[in-house]
């Protein structure tokens, strides 16, 4: 646990130095987030309306009719949050790898980049709703066996396509073949049998936890004061806090995967990070099993 963890802030510390060269990058997650509340005030709250009004219904039938119609709705949903994500992950993985490579990335030419691949993010979109509606299914039709079953399904899935933004942004190959070749180079570099490692996202989630925590507590004298003024402010400044640092994680992710996805390809460690922590990014299994 504690190599895991060493490892981990390894790999935060260099996603961070490279951040900080290119405080540019954190606009990305920011565009994407904006994104995702226009979408979901234009199209989600709808959606939500809608599905809320087949669950009455279902109520008064078999089910079956309004059940498809969810699963349908489900899958927009996650086709347009999806297309949403991938396009600024590319646009921001993209940029990373201009980066290593010597470049000077900006915003707008890693929104050129992400836009020049609509194509390919819209295509891998499709496929990974497809995908996401189809564990749900499993998941909503069976008991514990196939609530289990779904979870190892995904985590299976998520670490075959860990690098598929990465070859996205740099190839004009179908998201098919992306997929092939992110589970194929995942295979290579750290074998079959492997589970993700303590990652960047469970560092900041233990910063977050911490500022939720110190938060609630300056809240909470904040309230002995009986301001509403001072109250709001406090409120306000820990949901700030969190947002910065969600952001931070978010590009920091970014980083992370376009430095694995770099010596995954080509064997080159890209400035900041080190052989072993590249190669610690993932464990072996104990169990044999084999997730690819």
């Amino acid at each position: 646990m504690f190599q895991s963890f060493s490892n981990s802030w390894q790999l935060a510390k260099a996603s961070w130095a490279v951040l900080r060269a290119n405080k540019q990058l954190m606009w990305f997650p920011v565009l994407s987030a904006i994104s995702m509340i226009i979408v979901a005030i234009l199209f989600l709250t709808p959606v939500a309306i809608l599905t809320g009004i087949l669950s009455m219904l279902s109520g008064q039938s078999d089910g079956t009719g309004s059940d498809i119609i969810g699963y349908i709705l489900l899958f927009v949903m996650y086709l347009v949050s999806y297309s949403i994500g991938i396009f600024f992950n590319t646009a921001l993985v993209g940029s990373a790898l201009e980066y290593m490579d010597g470049g000077t990335p900006t915003v707008s030419s890693g929104i050129a980049l992400a836009r020049s691949k609509i194509g390919l993010v819209v295509g891998y979109a499709l496929i990974s709703a497809t995908v996401g509606v189809i564990l749900n299914m499993i998941r909503d039709r069976g008991g514990i066996v196939a609530s289990i079953a779904s979870s190892l399904i995904g985590m299976a899935w998520n670490l075959a396509t860990f690098l598929v933004v990465p070859i996205l942004a740099v190839n004009d190959i179908s998201p098919v073949d992306a997929v092939k070749q992110s589970a194929s180079l995942f295979k290579r570099t750290w074998g079959e049998q492997v589970t993700g490692n303590f990652s960047i996202g469970a560092i900041v989630g233990l910063g977050i936890f911490a500022i939720i925590l110190v938060g609630s507590l300056l809240i909470g004298l904040l309230a002995a004061t009986e301001s509403g003024l001072l109250i709001m402010v406090g409120i306000l400044a820990v949901v700030g806090a969190v947002l910065v640092l969600a952001t931070i994680s978010s590009a920091m992710d970014g980083i992370y995967r376009a430095a694995l996805y770099r010596y995954a390809e080509t064997g080159e460690l890209p400035s900041d990070f080190d052989i072993q922590m590249i190669q610690n990014a993932f464990k072996p299994k104990k169990k044999k099993n084999s997730i690819l």
